[in-house]
This record gives C-alpha cells, structure tokens and sequence, in this order.
C-alpha cells in the first residue's frame, strides 16, 4: 500500500502548477546596481529602483549591515514574489510598489 501512495504523490507533484504571485506589488526581476541600488520589476510591469545606500551605510543598519559584503548584496533574488537575500534578509514588496508607484525609486532611510 504505500508504494502506491508514493506513486500518486508523484503524479500529484508533476501535475501541479507552479505558483505564480499576481498580486501586483509582487516582485517579478531584480538585479544588483552599482551604489548599493536595485533595479525591480513588478508583476504588473512597473520597474524602478530601490537605494540601499543610506540603509547600508548607517550605523542602525542591524542585520542590513551585512549587504556592505559587495558579494552577498549580489545575491539578490526573488522569492515567492519578495526580493531576499541568503541569511533572511528580504525587502517589503507592498511598501517598494508604492514608493516606486509614487516616486520611481525607493529610497530607504535607516
């Protein structure tokens, strides 16, 4: 009996679709700029930039302080629709969207 369970947890698996965030303030691209920047693109197409520099570069940069490694900053992905880095460092969508929204850059202050 379980190797027949095991099988139609296969076939369930395989036929599954993947889960594709549409809400739209949903990150859909990102990518390391020079300057401790962001480019974003959005599910709903908007695309802008996001400053980290201030943030970076404060002394009340807590856990953020650890993007000033150049090398872990361009570890930058996308995740289930958020931008994150290795560690659990990530950035709120909902907060970038409307900061972009209303102003073409996100700039985050410490």
């Amino acid at each position: 009996m379980p190797a027949e369970a095991d099988a139609k947890d296969d076939r369930a698996a395989a036929v599954t679709p993947t889960i594709q965030p549409t809400a739209p303030w949903r990150v859909r691209e990102v990518m390391a700029l020079p300057g401790d920047r962001l480019f974003v693109r959005f599910v709903d197409g908007l695309t802008g930039v996001v400053d980290l520099s201030a943030l970076i570069a404060s002394p009340e940069a807590g856990v953020f302080g650890r993007l000033r490694e150049r090398s872990l900053f361009e570890q930058v992905t996308v995740e289930m629709g958020a931008v994150v880095w290795p560690g659990e460092l990530d950035l709120a969508p909902d907060a970038m969207h409307a900061a972009i929204k209303q102003h073409g850059e996100w700039k985050i202050q410490p």
